[in-house]
């Protein structure tokens, strides 16, 4: 990645992120205790977490692994939970909105992680809540490139044989016979595991897909 790409990816990072912190400022008491698409999280935990990518150091990171017995989905939802109980809603909203802008990255992360993790969980957040929130297709295109190669997100098995076209960016992927179409945002979901994403596509491809999730 070049200095101008890294400058995009950044920028879109930040204003995901600052688009994000003005959607937990506004949440009301009972908000924070609705769950998310997080299986087992609530709102309140989705953001715990989310200001973990900031202030968790690679030594606490490592130490947290060890303590999970090196299971890192195990690692990830206690260290959540544990904030969520620590700080209440308002000293989670103000963390979040503090590390909006923060470039730098969790240990053992690639640069297009943050993009991907704000674009997916802040969608974790705000479906379930029935909260409408625009995605440009332009910040979801690195995001969902990256994450459909990336072995963290189980993508490769999810996708054979499939081809996947976004009908708002000008992206595909795959050379499959099946084809899924849909808006990036909500193929994204479906890349990254998420079955929120399926009723916004179509396409012959759309039946495998879902048996896949």
């Amino acid at each position: 990645m070049d200095a101008v790409d890294a400058a995009d990816l950044h920028a879109a990072i930040s204003a995901e992120r600052l688009g994000l912190a003005d959607v937990i400022d506004a949440l009301t008491p009972a908000q924070w205790q609705e769950p998310s698409l997080c299986p087992g999280w609530t709102v309140k935990t989705l953001v715990a977490h989310l200001t973990l990518t900031s202030r968790i150091t690679p030594f606490e990171a490592v130490r947290a692994m060890i303590a999970a017995r090196f299971d890192v989905n195990r690692m990830i939802d206690r260290s959540a939970r544990a904030r969520a109980a620590q700080y209440s809603a308002a000293e989670l909203a103000a963390q979040y909105r503090e590390s909006a802008t923060w470039t730098g990255r969790p240990f053992g992360t690639r640069p297009q992680d943050p993009l991907v993790d704000v674009l997916v969980h802040g969608q974790d957040l705000t479906r379930p809540l029935s909260i409408p929130r625009a995605i440009p297709p332009e910040h979801v295109v690195p995001a969902i490139d990256y994450a459909v190669g990336a072995s963290f997100y189980g993508a490769a098995k999810r996708l054979t044989g499939l081809r996947l076209v976004a009908t708002d960016a000008d992206w595909s992927h795959g050379e499959g016979t099946e084809e899924v179409r849909g808006p990036a945002g909500d193929l994204l979901l479906v890349v990254t595991g998420r079955s929120a994403g399926l009723d916004a596509l179509e396409g012959p491809g759309v039946a495998t897909v879902t048996a896949r999730l």
